[in-house]
């Protein structure tokens, strides 16, 4: 059953809002980008609306984004260029379009990322850049082109080339996993599975009775690609290169071309990501040189990575249901690195 949230926690957690201090008003402001309302909402539907947790989640999260300039990390070119591509090759993520009510969709190439081509930091920096670009452009830009609130997107989940050894990557996944939870909850209406490989099918069977209700109604594992249920909610267009059917002969030509791929920098979104961050930062008054620096972000060497049932419920289920995750995931803590 979905949370309802009533109207007097709202107004509770609003007025617990007003009492914080004016740093953390100031990044509120990003975090709701003008709805504030729909923000609260978020977070309370992140804590099966407890207004006290709630609350709790969001200082922590405003806290986290103070002490780690979370505003200004769209002002933090990743440097130089080519580091950015490599990052960009072994991190498959992408925009490829949007629903036909409006909603972005992102594309993630789960079985084919090696995070292989740069330290832990930069692809977490990056990561955190594409969040907030979702947060204060795309979806802002989506409000005002279909008149009407946009605030969460749609992710499908590429499979394709998945193997045990993925595993070798969770602790990124991890970390990558929890500051989604902790600090953008509820963006992502529906995650949609594709091209599932057997592994992922058996682990998925052993998966699904854990998974909260309300996390098992956002997953949806569908057949083969995934184009005919795909095409249901949004246009061909919008489809991930690897949600679409088509001959050996018109796969080769659209591999060749850059537009169809959301995953390379050639790709419009990640283009237009790069250049509005190189725009900002000379905005900002960096009037040095860029160098290589990236964020980082640090996790007890102890840190459990638990079994393989756990390492798919953690990554599908987004850490929704924090209390059962280790103490320590609230502790991540970024530092500029200069």
């Amino acid at each position: 059953m979905a949370v309802v949230v009533p109207q007097d926690s709202i107004a509770q957690f609003e007025a617990l809002v007003k009492e914080v201090d004016e740093s953390l008003k100031t990044t509120f402001q990003t975090v709701h980008q003008g709805y504030p309302h729909e923000t609260l909402t978020r977070f309370l539907k992140a804590r099966e609306g407890n207004v006290a947790k709630a609350y709790k989640m969001l200082v922590d999260c405003l806290e986290w984004r103070v002490q780690n300039d979370i505003d200004d990390m769209l002002t933090k070119p990743i440097v130089p260029v080519e580091l950015y591509r490599a990052i960009r090759d072994s991190q498959l993520i992408g925009l490829s379009g949007y629903s036909n009510e409006g909603l972005p969709v992102f594309a993630v190439g789960v079985g084919l990322s090696t995070f292989d081509r740069a330290s832990v930091h930069y692809y977490v920096q990056s990561h955190i850049q594409i969040n907030e670009y979702r947060d204060c452009i795309i979806l802002p830009a989506a409000t005002k082109k279909y008149g009407r609130h946009i605030c969460k997107c749609i992710k499908i989940l590429d499979m394709t080339g998945l193997k045990l050894s993925a595993l070798n990557q969770i602790k990124l996944m991890t970390i990558i996993s929890s500051i989604d939870d902790l600090n953008y909850p509820e963006k992502t209406v529906t995650y949609y599975i594709v091209n599932s490989p057997y592994i992922f099918s058996a682990c998925w069977k052993v998966v699904k009775p854990l998974l909260q209700e309300r996390t098992r109604k956002k997953i949806n594992v569908l057949s083969g690609c995934g184009q005919d249920d795909l095409l249901k909610i949004m246009e061909y267009s919008s489809l991930p290169d690897f949600c679409r059917k088509r001959s050996s002969a018109s796969s080769n030509r659209s591999d060749n071309n850059a537009d169809n791929n959301c995953f390379s920098l050639d790709h419009p979104f990640h283009k237009q990501l790069y250049d509005y961050i190189k725009q900002q930062s000379s905005v900002r008054g960096r009037t040095a040189p860029l160098k290589q620096g990236s964020v980082h972000v640090t996790l007890p060497e102890d840190a459990d990575e638990g079994d393989i049932a756990k390492i798919l419920e953690s990554e599908l289920e987004k850490f929704e249901g924090l209390e059962k995750y280790p103490d320590s995931f609230r502790d991540l803590k970024i530092n500029d690195d200069e």
